[in-house]
């Protein structure tokens, strides 16, 4: 019955929080509501949804307009427009789920664990994957990096090559995806040494963070176009 209560409260993974069973089992057996808790998850689910209707849905809808719009019809500036509308729509979307979740979560007594934490102020892409969807990446180190041997046994490159491999599957079936999670893979295997050097760490805070950006905002290019034809087009535009 507790594993059934378990599977049943979450049955949409992708957005998140990611919970495991081990970290809520004990709530499952014995949990307490308050006044105080069920007052902080009814506004913590106002906020979440808020975020989703006037927020991701808005921004949404121009992102939208923008790339269903045949390529050689956009210009630049528009198609800079969309890809930014994405950028943060994809954050409110995601991150105001999790917190309806969380809200729904303090309602009925259970403490689930942040999965947001601002990560478009990220100065580097392994802090951006420390602050982005931070349920599902615990669990592919818990359950993935961790048992291929992590950085302690064998490549450590390759092992994380072949993580967010996966992380581009698990968000759907499709080259758009994959090429999506490659693109984080390799650039993290490549930001690590780089960030041991010496004239890495001289440079300014605020020019990681434009460049970390940018790297997100191209990403999401992949992420978001119906396929790999429309994504090299739309690159060749904004770029």
């Amino acid at each position: 019955m507790d594993t059934a209560l378990y599977i049943s409260l979450f049955p949409q993974l992708v957005a998140g929080p990611i919970v495991k069973y081990n970290e809520i089992h004990e709530q499952i057996r014995k949990r307490y509501t308050t006044i105080i808790d069920f007052s902080d998850g009814i506004i913590r689910f106002i906020t979440g949804l808020s975020k989703k209707v006037l927020i991701a849905n808005i921004l949404g809808e121009t992102a939208d307009n923008i790339f269903d719009t045949y390529s050689s019809q956009i210009d630049t500036p528009t198609a800079w427009i969309g890809i930014i509308c994405y950028t943060f729509q994809i954050y409110y979307d995601f991150s105001g789920y999790s917190d309806m979740a969380i809200g729904l979560g303090k309602m009925f007594g259970f403490s689930l664990p942040e999965n947001f934490n601002y990560p478009y102020i990220s100065t580097s892409v392994t802090e951006f994957w420390r602050r982005w969807h931070i349920s599902l990446s615990t669990w592919f180190r818990d359950y993935i990096y961790i048992p291929l041997g992590g950085s302690r046994k064998g490549n450590a490159s390759l092992h994380i090559l072949i993580v967010f491999f996966i992380t581009g599957l698990w968000h759907g079936a499709s080259w758009n995806f994959v090429i999506w999670g490659m693109w984080y893979g390799v650039l993290l295997v490549l930001e690590k040494p780089l960030m041991k050097l010496s004239f890495y760490k001289k440079i300014p805070s605020p020019c990681k963070w434009v460049l970390t950006f940018l790297i997100v905002v191209i990403g999401w290019v992949f992420f978001r176009a119906e396929d790999l034809n429309l994504a090299s087009l739309y690159g060749e535009i904004y770029l």
